[in-house]
């Protein structure tokens, strides 16, 4: 069971996006990465294709897993633990010790 996952809420904790917040839109475990809307935004040079145009466009691109973090409920970043709730393991937030969906 992994600590982020897709759909979570985090806050960025280093690097030149600190301190934003966003959406997983997706997670890579064998890089420990994550992709967050809106940040580490990059531009790439795209050749044209059938589907695409031409251009300069900009994209999300991934970030290290150590720089992220969810946000608890009080908006601000939270360590993630495991309990075993109902015969269930889910995960659970440090800072307030609640239940974090997904």
């Amino acid at each position: 069971m992994q600590k982020i996952r897709k759909g979570d809420k985090v806050v960025v904790l280093a690097g030149k996006d600190k301190g934003r917040s966003g959406e997983v839109l997706q997670v890579m475990p064998k890089e420990d990465r994550a992709v967050v809307r809106g940040i580490n935004v990059v531009k790439r040079h795209q050749r044209q294709t059938q589907t695409a145009e031409a251009g300069i466009i900009s994209k999300e691109a991934s970030i290290h897993l150590s720089n992220i973090a969810i946000v608890d409920k009080d908006g601000k970043p939270t360590r993630v633990g495991f309990q075993v709730v109902d015969g269930k393991k889910v995960r659970v937030a440090k800072r307030s010790g609640e239940v974090i969906d997904g």
